[in-house]
C-alpha cells in the first residue's frame, strides 16, 4: 500500500509501476494521480498512439478483459504505453486482471481508477496487484481536518504564485462550512479565489469569497457565532431566518458547528493555562480565533455554557422530529437563540 505523496514522488522521479490501483472514498487523490500520468508520462506525439483511456461502464460485459488486452500490447513509438480505466467501480468481471498480474507488460502503465469504495480484497488479484504494482486507498478526509487542509492548500497556492498574499483566517472556516469535505470542490473554489483577485489585491478575505464563490460574508454560521458572543439578538435572529429559508444552510450542520464551539468553550473554561498559544494548541484552532473564546468566556460562564450544550442537543433532536410534531426550523432557531442569550 502506498500513500498519495509516495506515488506522486515516484512518478515525478520517473519511477513507474506496471499497474496502479487507485481506489477509495475520496476521488480527489485518485484524479490527481490519474491526471498526472495522463498528462505527463508521454509526450504529445506518443499520446496519439500509445495512450488508451476507457470507462468501466463502456467495456463490453463490464469486463476488464479489453483493457487488459490493450495493456499486453507493445508501444508503437517504442517507449511506454498507458492504459487508463476510469470508473472501474462499474466493472463486474475481473478474472482477466488476475492472469495479467502473473506477467504484467513491463513497458505498460495500467491505471485502474476505482472510486467511492474499494474492490473486494478477497478477490484473487488483490494480493497480486499489491505485490507487483502500486496500490493507493484514498480515504475521505475527516470533518475536523477539513479546515486545516484548506488552510494548507491556500498556503500552497500562494507559494506557487510567488506573490505576497495574506489570507484572512476566517476564509478556511467559511469554505469548510459551505463545501464540507469535498476536496475537488474546495480546490476549485480556492483556484477561483486566486484568479478572482483584482489587480494588486494582496488579501484573500470574506468579501472575496462572497464575490467569487457565492458564500455570504454576512450570513454564515461564524457571523452567527459572533453575534451570540456579542449578545446581538437582532443580528442572530436575522442570520437564522436566512438559514431557515436557504437550502445551503441545513439546521443540523450549522448546529453542529456551533455545538463544537461551545463544547470547546467548556474546555477553555477549565484550562489551567489560558494563554493564546497554549489554549489554541489544546483546542486545535488557529491562535487568531482565541479572542472569540476569551470574549465568549466573559459572556457565558461555565455553568451557562453547560446549559447551552444541553440546549443544542435538545434542539438537534427536535430538528430531527423527536418530540416535535410541528415546529419549523425558524421557530427552533428563535427558541435556541432566546435560551442562549437569556
Amino acid at each position: 500500500m502506498m500513500t498519495f505523496d509516495q506515488i506522486e514522488k515516484s512518478l515525478k522521479a520517473g519511477k513507474y509501476a506496471p499497474v496502479y490501483l487507485l481506489c477509495g472514498d475520496e476521488p480527489y487523490y485518485i484524479d490527481r494521480i490519474s491526471d498526472y500520468i495522463e498528462n505527463n508520462v508521454l509526450d504529445e506525439a506518443s499520446k496519439a498512439f500509445d495512450m488508451t483511456v476507457v470507462y468501466g461502464r463502456d467495456l463490453q460485459g463490464l469486463d476488464i478483459a479489453p483493457a487488459v488486452s490493450a495493456a499486453r500490447g507493445f508501444a508503437m513509438m517504442g517507449g511506454l504505453k498507458i492504459v487508463i480505466v476510469k470508473e472501474a467501480q462499474a466493472l463486474k468481471k475481473w478474472e482477466a486482471l488476475s492472469f495479467y498480474l502473473d506477467n504484467p507488460q513491463p513497458s505498460t502503465l495500467l491505471v485502474i481508477c476505482y472510486k467511492y469504495g474499494t474492490p473486494d480484497k478477497r478477490q484473487s488479484w488483490w494480493k497480486k496487484v499489491e505485490k507487483v504494482g502500486a496500490v493507493m486507498v484514498s480515504e475521505k478526509l475527516s470533518d475536523y481536518k477539513v479546515e486545516e487542509w484548506i488552510r494548507s492548500y491556500l498556503n500552497q497556492r500562494v507559494n506557487e504564485l510567488g506573490e505576497s498574499i495574506t489570507i484572512d483566517p476566517v476564509v478556511p472556516k467559511l469554505l469548510a462550512d459551505a463545501l464540507g469535505s469535498d476536496l475537488s470542490a474546495i480546490v476549485s473554489a480556492v483556484d477561483k479565489l486566486m484568479l478572482g483577485r483584482q489587480e494588486g489585491q494582496s488579501r484573500i478575505d470574506a468579501a472575496l469569497v462572497e464575490r467569487n464563490i457565492g458564500i455570504s460574508k454576512d450570513y454564515n454560521v461564524f457571523e452567527l457565532q459572533a453575534a451570540l458572543i456579542k449578545g446581538d439578538v437582532v443580528k442572530a435572529n436575522r442570520i437564522t431566518q436566512y438559514f431557515a429559508s436557504s437550502k445551503d444552510h441545513p439546521m443540523q450542520k450549522e448546529l453542529g458547528i456551533l455545538y463544537n464551539f461551545f463544547a470547546d468553550l467548556m474546555i477553555y473554561h477549565y484550562l489551567d493555562d489560558k494563554s493564546e498559544r497554549a489554549a489554541a494548541a489544546v483546542l486545535k484552532v488557529h491562535p487568531y480565533f482565541m479572542k472569540d473564546y476569551v470574549a465568549a468566556a466573559k459572556r457565558f460562564s461555565a455553568g451557562k455554557t453547560f446549559k447551552i450544550i444541553g440546549y443544542f442537543r435538545e434542539i438537534d433532536a427536535r430538528s430531527k422530529g423527536v418530540d416535535n410534531p410541528s415546529a419549523k426550523d425558524d421557530d427552533l432557531w428563535k427558541e435556541l437563540i432566546y435560551k442562549i442569550l437569556h
